[in-house]
């Protein structure tokens, strides 16, 4: 008897993580070069005489329209200064963060063999939210003042639907989609269904560069919140069924539906219960029965027309 639990365990376990774990491949043998640079450990302890030396070492972080006493006096800030030594405290020699972001590294070059590794530049940006991560070809930016943890006091200003994803757990999660921006840019398009099955596309980039990172982190919800969209699932989709909403081409649905915020604004009474982004959510979901009932590649999901990918993605949400 116990034995049979215990397989009936294991199958329940395999049944709730499918959806989780069904984009791991082996990127063990895949090689990629990580090079991080700790650019605020350099600037911080950084002095007059020795600042030349950083805007040397540094150029493209150093606008020729600024003058130096700028930059000195940033040094010497104290708000600043704080920042800098929370960063040492939490991220210490950076080994954990340099390991996540190589799996990241090998898990998007496995999808797209011609990416090649950026520099890594960690770097403290006082608190601009807005750009936690920033990625070019070349170059991958890291605000670690924007990873302290939800509850450090630096954030108190914050909502906390923002503060919440302010740890370090996001942030290999961040970088899956800035890096994301790059292999998928979507078509500026008017229908409601165009828009999320495109946020779909992205979120499946995630799958795909993440794996291990939990749908809740992904989204960037609270456990609560995870559970509760889940749990709503069949009447979040038939709401949007019954006001006719996937062929609507009112502007107001991404305000509504997609953009960062607190909650979803449903106009009714379940508005304070629900989180943000819900239409991202339901797109991710269109995106995965697309995958998971058709025999195709990453690229070609891509390349595939949001009203294609609908049609043919045979969703039906959980009950």
């Amino acid at each position: 008897m116990n034995k049979i639990i215990s397989v009936l365990l294991i199958l329940l376990m395999v049944i709730s993580c499918k959806s989780e774990i069904k984009n791991q491949v082996d990127v063990s043998e895949i090689e990629v070069d990580v090079n991080i640079e700790r650019f605020e450990q350099h600037f911080y302890t950084t002095t007059k005489e020795t600042l030349p030396n950083i805007k040397e070492s540094f150029p493209f972080l150093f606008p020729l329209q600024y003058a130096d006493s700028i930059w000195l006096h940033r040094i010497n800030d104290p708000k600043e200064v704080e920042l800098f030594e929370k960063t040492e405290q939490v991220f210490g020699n950076f080994e954990t963060q340099k390991n996540e972001i190589e799996d990241v590294f090998k898990h998007v070059k496995y999808y797209h063999p011609l990416f090649e590794a950026p520099k890594v530049i960690t770097l403290i940006t006082n608190l601009d939210f807005e750009n936690k991560v920033m990625y070019t070809n070349d170059y991958l930016f890291i605000s670690l003042d924007m990873y302290l943890g939800a509850n450090d006091e630096v954030y108190k200003d914050f909502p906390l639907y923002l503060a919440h994803n302010f740890t370090t757990s996001q942030l290999s999660v961040d970088i899956g989609k800035a890096i994301s921006e790059r292999f998928y840019s979507a078509k500026s398009s008017r229908q409601f269904i165009d828009l999320i099955v495109n946020e779909g596309k992205k979120m499946y980039l995630l799958d795909c560069y993440v794996p291990l990172k939990t749908d809740a982190q992904k989204m960037g919800y609270s456990t609560d919140k995870m559970d509760w969209v889940l749990a709503n699932e069949e009447p979040i989709w038939k709401y949007f069924i019954e006001n006719k909403l996937l062929f609507s081409t009112d502007a107001d649905l991404y305000t509504r539906f997609v953009a960062d915020a607190p909650f979803s604004k449903f106009y009714i009474d379940i508005d304070n219960e629900s989180p943000g982004k819900i239409g991202v959510w339901l797109g991710w979901q269109i995106v995965r029965s697309y995958m998971n009932n058709n025999n195709v590649t990453l690229q070609q999901l891509l390349q595939t027309n949001a009203e294609e990918i609908f049609k043919k993605s045979k969703y039906k949400p959980n009950k």
